[in-house]
């Protein structure tokens, strides 16, 4: 009885993985259809435009379909994180017109998935020039006056996969095995990109040259049979190479559909090339081995 009691604890323990996790930008605003609102309004106040509203409800229907198999799939959940702003609440409560409550897990704010910080109140002839400026010393490393940069993101980022993965490691929100779990992360453009160079641990090189998602546009990531998640499972090579992926980063997405995550070293041999010279032997190694100046000596301790 005791053995079968400890049987039954160890399975409950257990962690189940979502089959999902789904990035989803916000619908349009009045900042994306007229830039001097972001003069007028605090950035986290912009609301929706009525098309931003209507583009959001749409993605609802879209997510619904996708996570229930157009039906086919009768058990499945969701779980929401949502930035704090009033374009991600809004468009969450948009997207939830589609989806029924008993279906909703739950849903959490998440200040660590806002917007990049522009600064406060942006004047547009400053803002234009400074995003000129940004061009030209490199998307992720350049910080806004008063603001942050993609770095900044990247790392508080970071810290909400430490949280996510403990909600996961712990079952705090998968509850029934039985279920497929799916996480719907409603946030920012350039927040999904930085979510996403974190998880597939793509360069900086990488992500310069991502392009932003549209408004309401989503990412899903899908877990594959080896353990790991994918973009090409419900994404295409077409799609993934507007996104601005390499040959390289899709092929990387297609192997994760079936590869074993603890391979990906082995198999991503590209990833490694990137960083070191191609040196394919021990003799290589010894041939480009550096030589000191005999008058050089090694300054001491």
């Amino acid at each position: 009885m005791q053995e079968n009691n400890h049987s039954n604890d160890q399975s409950a323990k257990k962690k189940v993985l979502p089959k999902r996790i789904i990035l989803v930008r916000h619908g349009e605003s009045e900042g994306n259809l007229d830039t001097s609102a972001y003069s007028k309004i605090p950035d986290y106040k912009i609301p929706l435009t009525e098309g931003g509203r209507a583009q959001s409800r749409l993605a609802g229907s879209h997510l619904r379909d996708l996570i229930s198999g157009n039906g086919s799939c009768p058990d499945w959940r969701v779980y929401f994180y949502v930035s704090p702003y009033e374009r991600t609440r809004s468009t969450l409560r948009e997207i939830g017109k589609s989806i029924s409550k008993k279906r909703v897990i739950g849903v959490r704010e998440e200040c660590r998935i806002r917007e990049q910080d522009f600064g406060n109140f942006q004047v547009e002839e400053r803002m234009k020039a400074i995003k000129e400026t940004r061009e030209k010393f490199g998307r992720f490393f350049y910080r806004f006056p008063e603001g942050e940069s993609a770095a900044d993101v990247f790392d508080r980022v970071s810290s909400f996969f430490e949280s996510l993965w403990r909600d996961i490691d712990l079952n705090r929100i998968h509850k029934d095995p039985s279920q497929d779990l799916n996480l719907i992360i409603i946030s920012h453009g350039l927040a999904s990109r930085v979510f996403l160079m974190k998880w597939f641990k793509w360069t900086v090189d990488q992500f310069e040259r991502l392009n932003n998602l549209g408004n309401c546009e989503f990412r899903v990531m899908e877990l594959g049979r080896g353990g790991d998640y994918s973009l090409a499972i419900n994404h295409t090579d077409e799609e993934m190479m507007e996104w601005g992926l390499s040959p390289d980063m899709i092929q990387d997405q297609k192997w994760r559909i079936t590869g074993n995550k603890a391979d990906w070293n082995n198999h991503c041999t590209w990833y490694l090339k990137s960083f070191f010279d191609d040196l394919d032997s021990e003799d290589d190694v010894e041939s480009n081995r550096y030589s000191f100046p005999k008058k050089y000596s090694f300054p001491k301790k």
